[in-house]
């Protein structure tokens, strides 16, 4: 993988606040808008709004500014927010590599564009040609590669600050495959593959299906008899 340039972030949270601008414009507004418009909405330097959209866009005219629709488009493609189908890992332990390994993610719209790991002697390395960055680069890359869904397949005790890292790169959504409850703002998703759950429901029902017939019966509650 290339190396990617870094974003700031400032100017990934203007950019999120633009496009936030112009989604809640009321029903009836112009179909175009000039940087001078959001930079007075927000409170920002005109000049700062321009050289802002400029980086993302090529849409814009002179007197006239940009079309909304397509500034939408723009700012959405830059953003990722038409990105739903690439994935970040947090974890390329031997959970993670067999997450990467499993080829039917990809029949289902999924794929992991790169992998986070804190070990030293994993970082650097590659597996199934993926490269693993350091834990550090999470927010960051995030941001550059402009996924929205995030795999966590690391310790518990790991779980909930690899999560902070992901939503602070813009991830929105969480598959969680750490034993622990995470912690996160409304605006994310999160599903938790419990896997010691899953086991216990699996031994409990295959404990009832070799109990003889009539036990469970047996040592139910009784029913209170009518007089």
């Amino acid at each position: 993988m290339a190396e990617l340039r870094p974003i700031s972030i400032m100017l990934y949270k203007r950019l999120l606040s633009y496009l936030r601008l112009i989604k809640q414009r009321p029903e009836g507004s112009p179909d175009n808008i000039s940087s001078a418009t959001i930079a007075h909405a927000l409170g920002l330097n005109d000049v700062q709004v321009r050289k802002d959209l400029a980086s993302v866009s090529s849409g814009g005219k002179p007197k006239i500014g940009y079309i909304t629709k397509d500034l939408v488009s723009d700012l959405e493609h830059f953003l990722g927010h038409d990105n739903c189908s690439e994935a970040v890992l947090v974890g390329a332990g031997n959970l993670g590599k067999a997450l990467i390994s499993y080829e039917n993610f990809e029949n289902y719209g999924l794929k992991i564009v790169a992998a986070f790991d804190a070990d030293p002697r994993l970082v650097g390395t590659s597996f199934k040609g993926l490269d693993v960055f350091s834990a550090e680069r999470i927010p960051d890359l995030c941001r550059r590669l402009k996924v929205h869904i995030g795999i966590i397949a690391v310790p518990a005790a790991r779980a909930q600050q690899a999560c902070d890292a992901l939503l602070e790169g813009g991830i929105m959504a969480v598959w969680n495959f750490a034993p622990v409850n995470l912690q996160v703002p409304e605006s994310a998703v999160v599903r938790n593959e419990d896997m010691g759950a899953s086991l216990a429901l699996l031994m409990k029902s295959l404990k009832e299906k070799m109990s003889p017939p009539g036990e469970n019966a047996r040592t139910a509650r009784p029913g209170r008899r009518r007089p």
